[in-house]
């Protein structure tokens, strides 16, 4: 039986390497005085099986490294557990987690600044084991060699240098040095993005030969999501340090359930002209991890957001006018006043935020806005022109937020297959994703 039989059958028996529970990490917020802490990874669940490769996908910034290097151990978690094998190895430390950091190594996404130019190849490679005295020098060395036809160089490219290297040939260097202690768990951190195209395949082709070879568990983290779908037996779709949507990859792409992955998916090119893609397309930025919405995560770009049942028939233009005006309001919110504009502001001279008057003009100066519309964004308005941002956009939110401000959705399952969605939506008192988001794409 072939090694790539054996991964194929241990994957789908359903036995964990890796299973996270209620992760978080967050990155400064200590002390009275410090700002509030960036909340790179935001209480995050999944399991990754034996043999499986699990994609990570999401826009640049929404946590995905930070999840990678937190799994092994790179990075310290803030809350929750990381089980590898039946083992919490956020509690490791010293010995202990010198020796499980053999079964788990990272491959970097830029072959060129994560290897040291004033190392040979053959010293990069050998560095583990260098680090974890295996076995004799000798040893080493032949292990080295033996990777380094593993990943597809030769044996004299032992004393080159990284900079003698193309791209490709780098990363195959990463990988060799990732693999040099056996690991049975690899973090994949975007290996292909710094790669040209004919380059990215060869090397991908690459990690799946490893695989079957060595029965290698993969965390597979990118952007590119046409790659996921080829390499990947399960994807997790990833926004603002929270998992949208997990499930099997045929099946996630085939029929998304929830309007994040949607709007992903619909970006992705197709290679056929002739084909129409009704695109979703996002307005605005993902906030700040530092500053994430209080209820769901994607609700300040969602375009299946529910509305609150007074504004249930509101014009549709209106209402995104006044969404944006809530996101302008939330970015005047963070803005720390200088001991002059405090000042200005207790004297009744402030103006640092006169010029939303123009914003709302830009927003609704051409749109017949109902008087009870009008009337709150004008007191949101008057507010903001006092100094007091957060105040307006408190009383934004509970004048116009509906449960997707409010609340954090649960995840649902949303498949026989267990697939699971992070969403309001898939309540039955909710019209489902699929139906409200046929009139947000492109020309509609």
């Amino acid at each position: 039986m072939s090694n790539a039989i054996e991964r194929e059958q241990t994957a789908a028996s359903g036995e964990t390497l890796v299973d996270v529970q209620e992760l978080k990490t967050y990155y400064g917020g200590d002390g009275f005085f410090a700002s509030p802490p960036v909340k790179a990874v935001d209480t995050v669940d999944f399991e990754i099986q034996r043999g499986e490769t699990f994609g990570l996908v999401g826009e640049s910034g929404c946590g995905k490294s930070t999840l990678g290097r937190t799994l092994v151990q790179l990075e310290q978690a803030t809350e929750g557990s990381v089980s590898f094998d039946g083992t919490d190895i956020t509690e490791l430390s010293g010995p202990e987690l010198k020796q499980w950091r053999r079964n788990a190594q990272m491959v970097f996404q830029d072959p060129e600044s994560s290897l040291n130019d004033r190392m040979t190849v053959g010293e990069i490679i050998r560095e583990p084991l260098d680090a974890h005295d295996w076995k004799t020098k000798a040893d080493r060395r032949e292990r080295v060699t033996e990777l380094l036809s593993e990943v597809g160089l030769r044996e004299e490219h032992y004393f080159r240098y990284p900079h003698q290297f193309s791209g490709g040939q780098r990363q195959r260097v990463g990988i060799a040095r990732a693999l040099a202690l056996e690991p049975e768990f690899v973090v994949l951190d975007e290996p292909v993005s710094a790669l040209d195209v004919s380059v990215q395949a060869k090397i991908i082709t690459l990690l799946e030969d490893l695989q079957a070879e060595f029965d290698l568990t993969y965390l597979f983290i990118a952007h590119d999501l046409s790659v996921v779908r080829h390499i990947c037996d399960r994807v997790a779709v990833m926004y603002l340090g929270k998992i949208m949507e997990i499930g099997d990859t045929e099946e996630l792409y085939e029929n998304p359930q929830n309007p994040y992955t949607q709007a992903l998916l619909s970006a992705i090119p197709r290679p056929d002209p002739s084909v129409t893609i009704d695109r979703i397309t996002l307005p605005g930025t993902p906030p700040s991890p530092r500053d994430p919405p209080q209820g769901c995560q994607f609700s300040t770009r969602c375009p299946a957001k529910i509305r609150p049942e007074a504004y249930a028939d509101t014009d549709d233009e209106i209402w995104h006018a006044v969404e944006q005006l809530r996101e302008v309001v939330r970015e005047r919110s963070r803005m720390s006043l200088s001991t002059t504009d405090q000042l200005r502001k207790r004297l009744d001279r402030f103006s640092r935020f006169d010029d939303i008057e123009e914003t709302v003009t830009d927003l609704f100066g051409e749109l017949s806005v109902p008087q009870s519309v009008e009337d709150h964004v004008r007191h949101a308005v008057e507010l903001v022109k006092d100094g007091e941002p957060k105040a307006a956009q408190t009383y934004l939110r509970e004048e116009f937020g509906g449960v997707c401000d409010t609340t954090r959705p649960g995840h649902h399952q949303v498949s026989a297959a267990g697939r699971e969605s992070y969403c309001h939506r898939h309540l039955d008192e909710y019209e489902d994703t699929t139906t409200v988001l046929a009139n947000y794409v492109d020309g509609a």
